[in-house]
């Protein structure tokens, strides 16, 4: 687990990261940890940092945790949020951020621990993700989070779990090579692939996404794109039978 500590009191971010690699030890996880003295030199970061985990001081000179955990939620949806902060009074909008802890100051080191300990409980160890440009910079998105990417002249519009939709300039071949053509992106129509992991039903000639999106498929491949995405959800439950030990 790569995790960004960020406080602008060097002492403290010297204990996190004591802190942090002796549970690393102890729990004999892989941790990787970088220190940032502001804010600003977090978001600045460059996108392959890839954090799956920040610790983050809210109360700080120049952009405060809070303000920094809503330009970070603009672009990573699944980075978990630990705020550090010697006051409550900033909780309700912390957790608006979706944050996954909020630690008062001063903490104990079991406290951190039980943190770590739950991260990694809820962070995949082998989550696939690709780099999408938008505008000036790059942003990291899980392939889990992507819903439906359709053609749109020289770009696409790549629809994600959240609502949003990012809209980079790239074809669809890029983008496939880019996932390592995976097998839950299934081209239902021309310049149209949709992710079988969110397809709930067919009607009318349309894929239906659970979010009630509606997407027209090819009628001559109508069988066989149906046929695909049964056949995803099939191999999908028998991986999960094996990963709980079931000899079947």
């Amino acid at each position: 687990m790569k995790i960004a500590l960020v406080d602008d009191d060097a002492a403290c971010l010297s204990e996190m990261e004591k802190l942090c690699h002796a549970f690393a030890v102890r729990e004999q996880r892989a941790v990787e940890t970088v220190r940032f003295l502001s804010a600003e030199a977090f978001l600045a970061a460059p996108p392959e940092s890839g954090f799956s985990l920040v610790f983050l001081d809210i109360y700080m000179d120049g952009l405060s945790g809070v303000e920094a955990a809503r330009l970070l939620r603009e672009v990573d949806s699944r980075c978990l949020i630990v705020f550090l902060t010697s006051s409550a009074e900033h909780m309700p909008e912390a957790f608006a951020c979706h944050a996954f802890e909020y630690v008062t100051k001063p903490f104990t080191p079991e406290r951190i621990e039980d943190v770590l300990r739950d991260a990694f409980r809820l962070t995949p160890d082998d989550a696939s993700y690709i780099e999408i440009g938008t505008g000036r910079r790059s942003v990291r998105v899980l392939l889990e989070q992507i819903v439906s990417v359709s053609t749109d002249g020289h770009y696409l519009d790549i629809g994600l779990t959240d609502g949003r939709t990012l809209r980079p300039r790239m074809t669809m071949a890029e983008f496939l090579d880019d996932t390592g053509r995976d097998a839950r992106f299934l081209i239902v129509n021309k310049g149209v692939a949709l992710n079988a992991e969110y397809i709930s039903d067919f009607e009318n000639n349309c894929c239906i996404l659970e979010n009630g999106a509606r997407f027209p498929i090819r009628l001559r491949d109508k069988l066989q794109i149906e046929q695909a995405v049964l056949d995803y959800h099939f191999d999908s439950l028998r991986r999960q039978y094996h990963q709980k030990g079931d000899p079947s």
